[in-house]
């Protein structure tokens, strides 16, 4: 029995995740002796080449000109920003922790897509969010910790994601994703280059660190595709929650990279986050047996496909 095109950009979301995760780990590790733009331009220059050739040869570089539609500028200028407030924060705080905020953004997407986008959202799917998110506010606990400069700057980050996935729903089917991806990653290597002085000039990078950017790079190539074929797919309010699996995987990498283990709080949290997951899916079979699939925005598969 196919998948729906909900349940399909929802296995396109965990993908994205799990690449995300494992870039954001590298990434760490990187920064450890690098600074944010050396990171974003060697990062940068990686994912760009490897993004630009797969772009080309499935054909989603011709008609550039076509392809510049409004939202595609504003998804580029919200991910530019969207990554430069989240790597100002990463160095600084544990992976798990900024995994945790960044869970606020399934419910920042959803109330955009209700008021914004017009997508109908029931109280079932409110309440199954409502319970993720109070799973994060467990496990940031900002009654007792409190937020710190770096814990806001990840919520700034959220911000330019919501409006960065709002934006990307509302690209035209005939842009190829790849173009998308392709010119978003450019963009932040640009951002790389023009920031490198400000956050502290060029420093020699060890064959380790090298090896991280590298890696991170090809991750961030699976990210970008994944991620924006998942929000093209079916409904955001439904896809989004899936971004809840994110936090499964940090605090995963957390524990088997950084060696910090998960307290009561953090596994409360986590819970609650999981299963708001399970029952939105759970919501959707349900409600999907009643009504035909929804049809696919995104283009054709040749210029997208992997």
């Amino acid at each position: 029995m196919p998948l729906s095109s909900n349940l399909r950009g929802a296995l396109f979301m965990v993908i994205a995740m799990a690449a995300f995760t494992f870039n954001d780990t590298l990434t760490k590790l990187a920064a450890q002796s690098a600074n944010i733009g050396q990171i974003l331009l060697v990062r940068g220059l990686f994912a760009s080449a490897l993004i630009a050739v797969l772009a080309w040869h499935q054909g989603a570089l011709k008609g550039v000109r076509d392809y510049l539609h409004p939202m595609v500028l504003l998804r580029l200028f919200a991910e530019i920003f969207a990554t430069l407030s989240f790597l100002s924060a990463l160095p600084h705080l544990p992976l798990a922790n900024i995994s945790a905020v960044l869970q606020a953004l399934p419910l920042a997407v959803t109330m955009g897509a209700a008021l914004f986008l017009g997508e109908g959202v029931g109280w079932r799917r409110w309440l199954a969010i409502a319970v993720g998110f109070s799973g994060v506010l467990i496990i940031v606990r900002p009654g007792f910790e409190g937020f710190n400069v770096f814990s806001l700057l990840a919520l700034v980050s959220v911000g330019f994601c919501a409006l960065r996935d709002l934006a990307t729903r509302q690209i035209p089917s005939h842009v190829p994703s790849l173009f998308v991806s392709t010119a978003t990653s450019i963009a932040v290597t640009l951002t790389g280059a023009a920031t490198l002085v400000p956050f502290g000039g060029w420093a020699p990078m060890s064959g380790d660190v090298v090896g991280y950017v590298a890696g991170a790079a090809v991750l961030l190539l699976f990210g970008y595709q994944f991620v924006i074929m998942a929000m093209r797919e079916g409904e955001v309010s439904f896809i989004a929650p899936f971004r809840y699996t994110a936090l499964i995987w940090a605090i995963s990498l957390s524990i088997v990279v950084f060696g910090d283990i998960p307290d009561l709080p953090m596994i409360a949290g986590a819970s609650l986050i999981v299963a708001s997951g399970l029952y939105s899916l759970y919501r959707e079979r349900v409600v999907g047996k009643g009504r035909p699939a929804a049809s696919s925005t995104s283009p054709a598969m040749s210029p997208d496909g992997m």
